[in-house]
């Protein structure tokens, strides 16, 4: 690639970043640092009316917890600034006059009420109503009104929008990167509005105007744009510009595979579809994000990569580093990716294991002392490392941990039945007696000596270390019994123990 690589993601703030958005995001970036270029984050609010409070700082806030890093931007400047569209009403205005100048768009008057009338009469006909080559000069506006009438109608203050006016009977070539080439006649177009009434563009003018004017060299964006190229190749060839390259990716779909993932898929089944929580500003309605569902951003990005897009190997993790060297936009997929919660939830399990004892000793403090109603113990690191090959989430450490901090209560009956026999209180007694004599209390040091008393005896392994499985923990889980013992210490092992005894021999 010869020229600078230049992207841009650019979301409108009409509401929170759909995870679909985000994968957009991410594969702009990818293939941005990729190629050392520059990643350019946009904010396309030219349609006012479905503006939503807070949209855009979300979208922001949302992109840096995910850790795609925006090069230009609303915050971070740049040379092409402004980066919010609003702000930018005059350039767009001046190049609409461009192609009213050269004959290539033209004011079109017609009124909401006129454009209903069409619409109905087009339908009783049984046909559908559009606005273009076929019908365009008999309508109200330039072409068919004359310039010098339509100047006297702006004149006047009558409303009008712009339109661009389709050329007859050409066939438009494009290429897209993931598809491939594409013809398409323009005698299948309409006149799509460039400007409105309010004063504003529409996203066609404005995303090309914007595109040519920063320097856009690669439009990645989702497939839903995909009819609407043959007008943008054609704007692009109006004012004389060469076009970007264009990658259209392809749609998330519902976990059956059955449509576009949308937020109510994930209402329905209890996943998230945004990467952090959205209140809604208007309703105060709560929408789940990864982040307060306890995902690691790496692990969620990892899963996102591969919704779409194959590495040239079988590898499933990859680092954001690992990412930027493998992609590429040809081993993007056309087809649409399944998104499966399930598999989220084993991303993020491998990264919570790979991830440092000490690390998630920290990340699992403030929850273990919420639980507990006192600081964390200084061998948490150590405690977390032996259960958290049996997490999820971090919060999920609790529930696989919380024996080591509260002597169990109560004692599963199943296990009970199972691992407490007749003469389990008389052995655990004899245990009890093994462990206080011990005076090296580590993991090593106890199993050596307990294995040995076992033998001696001739008891049976397993019938000893059930029932003092069950003492320690209260059910048949946990880590190795002797690194239980070892940090919990001898003072609380034996106190587990003549509370079982008690407890079980009473029942």
């Amino acid at each position: 690639m010869t020229k600078d690589i230049r992207v841009r993601f650019a979301p409108s703030p009409t509401g929170p970043l759909h995870i679909g958005g985000v994968r957009t995001a991410l594969y702009n970036f990818l293939f941005a640092r990729h190629h050392g270029g520059t990643m350019i984050l946009r904010i396309e609010d030219t349609d006012q009316a479905r503006y939503v409070k807070g949209a855009e700082e979300y979208i922001m806030d949302a992109l840096q917890w995910c850790g795609i890093e925006i090069d230009e931007g609303i915050r971070e400047g740049g040379p092409y600034s402004p980066y919010r569209q609003s702000e930018r009403k005059e350039i767009y205005a001046q190049f609409a006059q461009e192609l009213i100048d050269k004959d290539l768009a033209y004011y079109a008057f017609d009124s909401a009420a006129e454009l209903d009338l069409h619409r109905e009469e087009a339908e009783k006909a049984g046909t559908a109503f559009v606005y273009g080559i076929l019908n365009r000069n008999n309508l109200n506006n330039s072409i068919h009104l004359g310039m010098e009438k339509a100047k006297e109608l702006i004149e006047n203050g009558v409303p009008y929008v712009i339109r661009f006016k389709i050329p007859e009977n050409q066939d438009v070539m494009m290429n897209d990167i993931i598809r491939g080439q594409v013809i398409v006649n323009t005698n299948t177009l309409d006149d799509k509005i460039l400007f409105k009434s309010d004063g504003m563009p529409t996203y066609h003018l404005a995303n090309i105007v914007d595109d040519h004017t920063m320097k856009i060299s690669h439009v990645i964006r989702g497939e839903e744009w995909l009819p609407s190229l043959p007008l943008h190749v054609l704007l692009y060839q109006a004012f004389g510009w060469q076009a970007p390259q264009f990658a259209h990716l392809p749609l998330l779909l519902k976990p059956a595979g059955n449509g576009k993932l949308s937020k109510r898929d994930g209402d329905k089944l209890g996943f998230p579809v945004f990467p952090t929580e959205w209140i809604n500003p208007e309703t105060g309605e709560k929408s789940m994000g990864y982040r307060e569902e306890g995902y690691f951003p790496e692990a969620f990005l990892n899963m996102l990569a591969l919704l779409g897009w194959h590495p040239s190997d079988d590898r499933e993790l990859f680092d954001m580093e690992s990412l930027i060297q493998s992609f590429s936009l040809e081993r993007v997929n056309k087809s649409g990716a399944r998104f499966d919660p399930d598999k989220a939830k084993w991303f993020n399990q491998q990264y919570l294991k790979e991830t440092d004892d000490a690390v998630l000793a920290h990340l699992f403090a403030p929850i273990l002392e919420s639980k507990i109603g006192k600081p964390a113990p200084q061998n948490l690191a150590s405690i977390v490392g032996l259960v958290k090959e049996r997490a999820i989430f971090v919060k999920d450490l609790w529930e696989q941990a919380s024996f080591f901090f509260i002597a169990p209560l109560e004692y599963d009956e199943k296990a009970v039945k199972k691992n407490w026999k007749e003469d389990s209180a008389h052995i655990m007694l004899e245990l009890k007696d093994i462990l206080s004599a011990i005076e090296d209390f580590s993991a090593e040091n106890t199993e050596l000596i307990v294995k040995e008393w076992i033998a001696a005896k001739e008891l049976s392994m397993g019938k000893v270390m059930n029932a003092f499985r069950l003492a320690l923990v209260g059910a048949s889980k946990g880590p190795h019994i002797f690194d239980i013992i070892a940090l919990i210490g001898k003072t609380e092992t034996i106190s587990r123990i003549e509370n079982a005894v008690e407890k079980l021999s009473n029942n």
